[in-house]
């Protein structure tokens, strides 16, 4: 019975833990919607038609996983 409250109180601090993050991670989409060049920078792919318009940002995405790659080879390196 023990060992099943333990299981449980994990499970609480994962979840909380991920709520967390996904807060945090719509926050970083609201910010960047602010930011002039983020989405709209040369490269990416945009087609428009009647009706119908297809966005995929791969220039943005691109920058966005150097930046994150640089960050994260920095912060664990220490």
């Amino acid at each position: 019975m023990v060992r099943a409250m333990e299981d449980l109180s994990a499970l609480g601090k994962l979840l909380l833990l991920t709520g967390g993050l996904l807060a945090a991670l719509g926050l970083l989409l609201l910010a960047f919607e602010k930011l002039p060049l983020v989405g709209r920078l040369p490269g990416d792919i945009v087609i428009k038609r009647d009706g119908f318009v297809f966005y995929f940002p791969i220039v943005t995405m691109l920058l966005l996983s150097l930046i994150a790659t640089l960050l994260l080879n920095w912060l664990l390196r220490r």
